[in-house]
């Protein structure tokens, strides 16, 4: 029971689970799903819909930190992927043909892999601290966007790059599968093979690592491309939902939403040690919120102070000082107990 309970998860998916009792208990319907047309609908099919462009942000971002990184222009480069998707798309005879949609999310990724490439020269080969090589992109990134759209907003109507994020597939979303591809690709190259024990070390000590031979640069510069890769991705399914590219709006503050996840999914911003589980929890965690948030209706101007008490809630009960008090307190009522059963009993 004691490994369980120390066990990186256990917390995150307590929080999880205590999230969605709330939820159901004030309203029972939030847990309700529907079948229509052999299509399931309901608030726990729209959070794992709506999860899936944070899910491939924080995934990304998961990676960065573990090499005590950190990565501020995931939401800007949402931007650029959806503007130069959309507008290959727009300036498209043939809108709704494959090879014109697989020409966009390509080119649209390639963008945001290039950038992510850019962010870990900066970091790894120039040594400039993370927040600041990313921060350059995250102000210039939406700048870059607009320039590509020509300062407007740009909207399409093809069928096919709508079903991105909008289609169903077997009754799930299909963006909902579009997120386990993404953490069975990161799962399996991170913890099925030995980089992401390398990844650990580099995070750990970076000196220490180079002297016993690892490619620390290598591997940070891998992670940032990485970062830029899913942030690509993320974009189409962020443009896809809209059908628009905005740039002011796609990608809006998620990075301190993955940052979030990532946190609460109990992988330390000190590098190192990691979990990949624990970032998909903490996703849905933070989905779950913004959920709760509309369902509860709670007006907007408060929604803001209603997610921050929540989420110190759920950091103040895996702080360490909190669990040692919570067990002195628990082993000072266990004394006091015992006691007074053996006088009841005798």
């Amino acid at each position: 029971m004691k490994n369980i309970v120390r066990h990186t998860v256990f917390w995150p998916v307590v929080a999880l689970v205590a999230l969605l009792l709330v939820n159901t208990i004030a309203r029972p319907t939030f847990a309700k799903i529907v079948i229509q047309n052999g299509q399931l609908y309901g608030t726990p099919i729209e959070i794992l819909r709506n999860s899936a462009p944070l899910m491939l942000v924080a995934l990304g971002m998961t990676i960065v930190i573990a090499t005590r990184g950190i990565d501020l222009s995931v939401g800007a480069m949402m931007a650029v992927s959806g503007s130069v998707a959309l507008t290959i798309i727009d300036s498209s005879p043939t809108p709704e043909a494959p090879g014109v949609i697989a020409l966009a999310i390509g080119a649209g990724v390639l963008a945001t892999l290039l950038f992510g490439t850019w962010n870990g020269f900066l970091v790894s080969v120039l040594g400039i601290q993370p927040i600041i090589a990313t921060l350059v992109l995250m102000l210039a990134g939406r700048g870059i966007a607009l320039l590509i759209t020509g300062g407007f907003i740009t909207t399409v109507n093809s069928a096919p790059y709508k079903f991105i994020s909008q289609g169903y597939v077997l009754g799930f979303p299909f963006a909902f599968f579009v997120s386990i591809l993404a953490v069975t690709v990161v799962v399996l190259i991170q913890r099925k093979t030995a980089l992401g024990m390398l990844t650990e070390a580099v995070g750990i000590n970076p000196e220490a690592s180079r002297l016993a031979g690892v490619r620390s640069r290598g591997i940070i510069w891998g992670a940032y491309a990485a970062s830029g890769v899913l942030a690509g991705f993320a974009g189409i399914l962020y443009s896809s939902n809209i059908m628009a590219a905005d740039a002011n709006a796609a990608g809006n503050l998620i990075e301190l939403d993955a940052i979030l996840a990532v946190v609460l999914g109990g992988t330390s911003l000190m590098g190192g040690k990691f979990s990949i589980a624990g970032t998909v929890i903490g996703v849905f965690t933070i989905q779950t919120l913004r959920s709760t948030i509309v369902f509860l209706g709670v007006p907007p101007p408060v929604s803001p102070v209603f997610l921050a008490g929540v989420v110190i809630v759920v950091v103040a009960v895996r702080s360490q000082l909190v669990r040692q008090t919570a067990a002195r307190w628990f082993r000072a009522i266990r004394s006091t107990v015992r006691p007074l059963n053996s006088k009841v009993t005798s």
